[in-house]
């Protein structure tokens, strides 16, 4: 247990990777020991924004924001530290002192029962289906028989039944929980006559795991042709945010990290089919559409992030298929180029593109459910070893259609649809290949193609945005120099003690008031922590409200890098030329405000003879230091 607040903190900072903080709103690409990715706090077209890890900070060279863990959280999602600090503590079970807690139920208390609630109602669904104890489990069985699911897909997937009664779960689960956590779950409603009743009633359920295996949520299919809706899934909760989580991940992670590859489908069953005949790299959305956020938690996976999306082969899959590509290429655009040309099969270089997106769509004109059931695992493995990149697909999916446009002014509006998917091809060669591809498929002149294309893209130019730069002035030399000194405290390795390095500072004088307060507190601090790292987590804890004091904090830390591995006598150098520097700053700023009162008086004025005199002895005293330093 924490004894005090700032003790707290600590822990959690601990706990923190910052790394995986970031990454769940940032898609980030290693380079060296850094990390690198588009900035969320402004619209960056290029990677600026970096990830420090061995530093624990974040910083971005083109708007300037910069933080650690603790404050990206509070950034992103707009929170109050306090309240992040006690979130945090309830995430990873330590507790909160006495002279901070509000009292009442915690979040992490309501969680933790919301969960185990969801947990009872999966076992008590499962109990009633295996054991037949509800009177439509015969019907629920023979539904999954003909989809070729059996006792054993049943019990690894943990499915159930929910009875068509009106209160079952409702009357087992009150025992234990309260009306409020059984509703918050998701497992319940309101009735309109008063009371509640189950949320779920005559369907097959589905239950949902997180990425640490805890049910979270259900899915549940209709048993019945005229029950609607069709799929009736849990609504968000504590516990629960479909944007943010995918079916079937927990299972597929470890698979998904040895193929290197992620598989999207779009239904629970694909999935259960695909991944009970050994295709276990495969998720689907929880009964919504792809997410910016499910494509970044996939990216944690896969380190070439090779995409197969794998939907329905109708119309409706098809347009899936294309707003499903739309959401992965805006995650990763800016990291580098999408896969357009299909070299081989396998990179031998991970980060030479920013993604591969590929798509499987076996003739048969089957999901991957019915596929894999009637066809075999084993041919549909075959269509992903060859499944084609996803701008072979779009150019093949639309020139099947080319037999129904013979005039040219048909061709005209059939080569329309084709142009803003060659205009995405960077490579000029590999453009030419495919432009000449659709010019002989269609039999039209390339050259006319080509030039359609220019049309397009003059068109679609994007309009010149004004980028947001750091809004903070360009430091002066003495500003920089001030920096430079309070930087040395930060070096991890350095020879000398926190006392001794102070020592050699000495008496030296900062006049930046936020370079003051930061060399105040440092003073403060060298006396109660052990090491550079836990300073820097002090000094982000005691700026914590005060963001343009805290700011300067990963300035300090990167300055720091340089002064890495010197000798003691290197850094004794550093640290007395730094000073030295300081010193003839502060005396040339002396010597120019002397002057400018000189100008603003007249010659006139009594007062000119007595600026002139201290002038003179200024610039000669200033003389005589210079030659001693």
């Amino acid at each position: 247990m924490a004894g005090t607040w700032d003790e707290l903190i600590q822990q959690i900072k601990e706990k923190l990777d910052i790394v995986d903080v970031v990454s769940e709103q940032v898609v980030l690409k290693k380079r060296g020991n850094t990390y690198w990715g588009l900035c969320p706090f402004h619209k960056d077209k290029n990677p600026s924004f970096c990830v420090t890890p061995h530093m624990g900070i974040y910083k971005c060279f083109s708007c300037g924001e910069a933080g650690d863990a603790l404050k990206f959280i509070m950034k992103t999602r707009n929170i109050e530290f306090k309240d992040l600090i006690v979130e945090l503590a309830d995430k990873f079970g330590l507790e909160v002192p006495k002279s901070h807690n509000k009292g009442g139920t915690s979040s992490k208390e309501e969680r933790e029962q919301m969960l185990a609630a969801t947990m009872v109602a999966a076992e008590f669904y499962h109990d009633l289906l295996i054991r037949q104890k509800a009177p439509n489990a015969e019907i629920a069985l023979n539904y999954l028989t003909k989809r070729g699911i059996g006792s054993d897909i049943i019990k690894k997937f943990h499915l159930g039944i929910a009875p068509k009664t009106y209160t079952t779960l409702y009357d087992e689960l009150r025992k234990d929980f309260s009306n409020d956590i059984l509703e918050k779950a998701g497992l319940v409603l309101k009735s309109e006559k008063g009371g509640y009743i189950d949320r779920f009633r005559n369907r097959v359920i589905i239950p949902i795991q997180n990425e640490n295996g805890d049910y979270v949520a259900f899915g549940a299919r209709a048993l019945e042709k005229d029950q609607n809706p069709k799929y009736l899934n849990s609504s968000d909760s504590l516990i629960y945010n479909k944007s943010r989580l995918l079916y079937g991940l927990y299972t597929a992670k470890d698979s998904i990290r040895e193929n290197d590859a992620v598989v999207l489908m779009e239904g629970y069953f694909d999935v259960i089919s695909s991944q009970a005949h050994g295709i276990e790299n495969c998720v689907a959305s929880c009964g919504t559409s792809l997410t910016a956020e499910h494509v970044k938690l996939l990216s944690r996976y896969t380190k070439s992030r090779r995409i197969y999306l794998s939907f329905d082969t109708d119309a409706a899959g098809q347009k899936a298929t294309n707003r499903g590509a739309e959401i992965i290429k805006e995650v990763f655009k800016g990291l580098g180029d999408i896969k357009q040309f299909d070299e081989s099969y396998v990179s031998s270089d991970k980060d030479k593109y920013a993604c591969e997106i590929r798509v499987i769509a076996p003739p048969e004109g089957k999901d991957p459910d019915e596929f894999v059931r009637s066809v075999g695992a084993d041919a549909y493995k075959m269509y992903m070893e060859n499944a084609p990149l996803l701008i072979d697909f779009q150019i093949q999916s639309i020139l099947k259609d080319k037999d129904k446009y013979a005039a040219p002014q048909e061709k005209a509006q059939f080569i329309k649809q084709i142009i803003p998917i060659l205009a995405e091809v960077e490579n000029k060669i590999i453009r030419s290949g495919y432009i000449d591809i659709v010019a002989q498929t269609l039999g039209v002149d390339s050259r006319a193609i080509q030039s359609e294309i220019r049309v397009f893209e003059r068109a679609n130019l994007p309009q010149t945005e004004r980028i947001v730069k750091n809004v903070t002035k360009k430091s002066s030399v003495l500003q920089k120099a001030q920096k430079n000194l309070l930087s040395v405290f930060l070096v991890p390795d350095s020879p000398f003690t926190f006392t001794q390095i102070n020592e050699m500072i000495g008496d030296t004088q900062i006049d930046d008031e936020i370079l003051i307060n930061v060399k105040s507190t440092i003073d403060k601090l060298i006396y109660t922590v052990n090491n550079v790292k836990e300073l820097i987590e002090h000094l982000y804890t005691e700026y914590v409200d005060k963001p343009d004091i805290q700011a300067i904090l990963p300035e300090l830390i990167s300055i720091s890098e340089v002064y890495r591995g010197l000798s003691e006598e290197d850094f004794k150098n550093v640290i007395r030329e730094t000073i030295n520097k300081i010193n003839r700053c502060r005396q040339i700023k002396e010597t120019e405000h002397i002057k400018s009162l000189y100008k603003g008086i007249s010659d006139d004025d009594p007062e000119a003879l007595k600026i002139q005199i201290q002038l003179r002895d200024k610039i000669k005293k200033n003389r005589q230091k210079s030659e001693k330093i």
